[in-house]
């Protein structure tokens, strides 16, 4: 198989890449659980396939960026928003579809190729405590709009950011049509957020919908039935490049990214970051109940 070469340079990424190193494909990841979790998945699983692989996971996500336009790292796993919003400066509010073809276009014209992606979403979202939600049969944002407008009493938990910013508490509330009071509100860290929901401090909470405390602490996820809040889809992105050379990559990777939800991430990411299991360990058991090793 014919061989990549990647010359690993610059100030950027000396500490992350301090040897340039021959491979059929170089893989990235940023440096947080999920993406060092996907980083090593895909690296076994194309070792697998027979490739010569380089897994490059860790990178601070504008430097993993970079990479990849200048031909150092030739796939990852980007979310959609990411790449509309902090790579492509597009703010207008786009349902996920409407994104994703909006970034498939886009990072084209850098020589940049998103795949299928996955039904796992990265992004905001407000979450109950499974039995309660139940109990009030809450479900949904739209659901959880109708309880307060009912006058249900609830109490909510957002961290600073979200409750101050544009696109934030303020339009979600007029989105869905409701208001909640200020006395209803309590501002905290994000952890500490999943913690007071959890000991039931407050009702509702504020969560990132494939964050591994979701199924730790049976948490149940709000539907956001009006697309609310911005799409981030995960999904393999690989150099146009790279693609040319091995197109059979595009059904391979299509093919993990179709067993990745919600629900599966969390799972996974509850792993490492609650059961405390290894990156390498998480990514191989995955790869082996799905019969990809």
């Amino acid at each position: 198989m014919q061989r990549l070469i990647a010359t690993l340079s610059g100030l950027a990424l000396a500490g992350a890449m301090s040897t340039a190193q021959a491979a059929d494909v170089t893989v990235g990841g940023k440096n947080f659980t999920e993406q060092q979790i996907l980083a090593s998945m895909t690296s076994q699983y194309l070792d697998e396939l027979g490739y010569d692989v380089d897994s490059r996971a860790g990178m601070g996500s504008a430097v993993l960026r970079q990479a990849q336009e200048n031909g150092q790292i030739d796939l990852y796993w980007e979310y959609t928003g990411t790449s509309l919003i902090n790579y492509n400066d597009i703010s207008e509010r786009l349902d996920p579809e409407e994104t994703y073809a909006r970034v498939k276009e886009l990072d084209a014209e850098k020589g940049l190729v998103w795949l299928a992606p996955s039904a796992a979403n990265n992004t905001y979202a407000l979450a109950m405590r499974a039995d309660d939600a139940e109990e009030r049969g809450i479900h949904s944002l739209s659901a959880l709009a109708e309880a307060v407008n009912a006058g249900v009493e609830l109490s909510f938990g957002l961290n600073a950011e979200f409750y101050a910013r544009d696109d934030g508490w303020r339009p979600l509330q007029e989105a869905y049509e409701f208001r909640v009071g200020r006395r209803d509100v309590s501002r905290m860290d994000s952890g500490l957020v999943y913690q007071a929901l959890r000991d039931g401090q407050v009702d509702v909470g504020l969560v990132f919908a494939t964050d591994g405390r979701i199924p730790a602490f049976d948490f149940h996820v709000l539907e956001d039935d009006r697309n609310f809040f911005p799409a981030y889809a995960l999904t393999p992105v690989i150099r146009e490049e790279t693609l040319t050379q091995f197109p059979e990559l595009e059904a391979q990777l299509n093919a993990l990214s179709a067993l990745l939800d919600d629900e599966t991430m969390a799972e996974l990411n509850a792993r490492v970051d609650v059961e405390r299991e290894t990156i390498e360990d998480v990514a191989e058991g995955f790869l082996r109940a799905n019969d990809l090793l």
